[in-house]
Formats: structure tokens, C-alpha cells, sequence
């Protein structure tokens, strides 16, 4: 199957050889510039999917494996090209099912929130012997493995799908329902069907958990059960905070006066900016505590949101930028 080639790089704006601080600062300035709670009504559908291709490319960009695994590519694609993945790498999802007689047979998902050029290469499916990068046959369509069938042939658990599931921070803080689509193939016809699957995303949920659609992965054989469909829960990096946990940590960027005389500045939380003062003599790296203004626990409680204190040193670049400071190094 081809899809479009997407190029990371070129939509972060950053070179190949891009450092990770490099590819860091890149994302965070075009997540501010195309949030959809900084975009205008009238161009919100257009700000989502560009913040979602960000998304992705710092999820590839900002991980060393998969990174790697990017640029073993090559750099010869061109974006929107079409692309069809290496012999070895894998069906969408990085699993390739085979029947007995050996044709292909793949499962594609939709609405996952990734590109089907993403799902194609980072993907994961779940198959016998664990998930990603493996082959292996599929017996309900026969072959004669010694697994057997008819008469005495013993139930089998279909197995296990997984797939990763881009859920936003407002998403994992109040929860939502998502729709995702979800080709398979139809043996009673030897074709594909596509299925319209309702996902519940719990309040509460973080990186790395599991939702589980039971019974929605792959058939059963001799009239065992169907396996289930595991849907990876990965946050979608925010331009304004970093998550640990149910704690938020915002960087606040002040100047070197008001690190040493103290102000009072507003700071974004998931719901409303608010207003935080900045003790005199706050060094980088401070950290001020906002209780409960993180996100949102299982059991409805509240992280935390942590102000980080950045003090941001200005270049002196005129006669009298140069002397202020050279004053004020001799007061000390």
C-alpha cells in the first residue's frame, strides 16, 4: 500500500541535522502559532490539522529510535510523494498478516489522530510472540498448519491489535469520546470492511495507558473468542506544558531585573491565564507551586502546576546597553 511521504523536517523548518534543543524551540514556536485555542474560530479546522502535523513530527523528530528509524529512510523523498515501505518493515502498524496461501492481509486505522504515513513506519500491532515487526499466518483462512481444524481442532483467542491514539491535554483532562475507523479483512468476501469504532477517553488518562476495545481485534478460530484492540494512549505535546505525571511545569521567561526585584506576571493553565508573583531575587530554575491546577487524576483529583523561573540575559548590543550594565556589574 503507498502513502504520501511526509518530511519531517521540512515541517518544523529545521535542517537534518538538527539539534534536539534545535528541533525543540522550532516546535514550540509553531505549536503557539497554531494551537487552536490561539487560532480564530473561522480558521480553527485548519489550525488542528496543522498543530497534529506538528505534533507528529516532534514525536519522530524528538525520539532517538524514532529518528533513526526516519532517516534510515533516506533523504531523497519529497514531501507528498508517494511512498511505499521497504521490503522487512511491515504492514500498517508494523505487522504484516499473511493468509495460508500467502497473500497479504493488513489492518489500517484511522483517526488515530497520526498520519497513515506515521502508522505505516511507527505503528504497533499486536501479533503471536508480541507486537511490532512481526509476520506470521493467518489459519482462519486455512493452509493445513498443524494447529488443525474441524472436528476436535481446539478453540483459539484471536489475537490482539494495538494502535497508538493521539489524545490532547484538554482531551486526557476532561475526557472525550473519538471515533476511529478500522479496516480489516473480510474473509467471507476475500476483500476488506471498514469499521466505525466509538472510543471513550476517560478523564484522567496518561502517556503510555491502554484502552481496551474488547473483542475488536482479530477473529477467533474453531469458534474461539475474538482478541481485543489496545489503543496506546500517546499526549499530545502542548506548546505552553510539559507533563509529569498529573503535575504541569510551565517555563516562565523573565528578564534579570525582575528575577532581582520581583513582579507579578500572568501564566496560562489548561483553562485560564492567572496571575503569579515572582519573589525578589528568584533564581533560574525556581520552581513556584500552583495546587491543583494540573491535570486531572482518575479519581477526580488535581495535580499540580509548577512555574519554572527562566531567566532570559539580553544581549547588549548598543553604547548604552553595554554601560548599564558594566554599571551595574560595578555596584557588585
Amino acid at each position: 500500500m503507498s502513502v504520501r511521504y511526509r518530511d519531517y523536517y521540512e515541517v518544523l523548518g529545521v535542517s537534518r541535522e538538527a539539534t534536539q534543543d534545535e528541533i525543540k524551540k522550532a516546535f514550540r514556536k509553531l505549536a503557539r502559532e497554531y494551537h487552536p485555542d490561539h487560532a480564530k474560530d473561522s480558521d480553527k479546522a485548519t489550525a488542528e490539522a496543522k498543530f497534529k502535523e506538528i505534533n507528529e513530527a516532534y514525536e519522530v523528530l524528538s525520539d532517538p529510535a524514532k529518528r533513526e528509524k526516519y532517516d534510515a529512510l533516506g533523504s531523497n523523498w519529497q514531501a507528498g510523494a508517494n511512498f511505499t515501505p521497504p521490503p522487512g518493515w511491515g504492514g500498517p502498524g508494523g505487522v504484516r498478516f499473511s493468509t495460508g496461501g500467502g497473500t497479504p492481509r493488513d489492518f489500517h486505522f484511522g483517526g488515530t489522530g497520526f498520519s497513515d504515513f506515521f502508522e505505516h513506519i511507527f505503528g504497533s500491532m499486536g501479533g503471536r510472540g508480541g507486537a511490532g515487526g512481526f509476520e506470521y499466518q493467518d489459519f482462519a483462512d486455512g493452509g493445513g498448519f498443524a494447529e488443525g481444524f474441524g472436528a476436535g481442532a481446539r478453540p483459539r483467542r484471536g489475537a490482539d491489535l494495538q494502535a497508538d491514539l493521539l489524545v490532547s491535554l484538554e482531551e486526557a483532562n476532561n475526557g472525550s469520546t473519538r471515533e476511529i475507523s478500522l479496516k480489516r479483512p473480510d474473509h467471507a468476501t476475500g476483500g476488506t470492511r471498514v469499521e466505525t469504532l466509538r472510543v471513550r477517553v476517560p478523564a484522567g488518562v496518561r502517556e503510555g495507558q491502554q484502552i481496551r476495545l474488547a473483542g475488536k481485534g482479530r477473529g477467533g478460530q474453531n469458534g474461539g473468542p475474538a482478541g481485543d484492540l489496545l489503543l496506546n494512549v500517546k499526549l499530545e505535546r502542548h506548546p505552553d506544558f510539559h507533563v509529569e505525571g498529573a503535575d504541569l511545569e510551565y517555563e516562565l521567561e523573565v528578564m534579570p531585573w525582575d528575577a532581582a526585584l520581583g513582579g507579578r506576571f500572568t501564566v496560562p493553565t489548561l483553562k485560564e491565564r492567572v496571575a503569579v508573583n515572582v519573589p525578589a531575587g528568584s533564581p533560574s530554575g525556581r520552581r513556584m507551586r500552583l495546587k491543583g491546577l494540573g491535570m486531572k487524576k482518575a479519581d477526580g483529583s488535581r495535580g499540580d502546576l509548577y512555574v519554572v523561573i527562566m531567566v532570559a540575559v539580553p544581549a547588549a548590543t548598543t553604547d548604552a546597553q553595554k554601560q548599564a550594565w558594566e554599571a551595574l556589574r560595578q555596584t557588585y
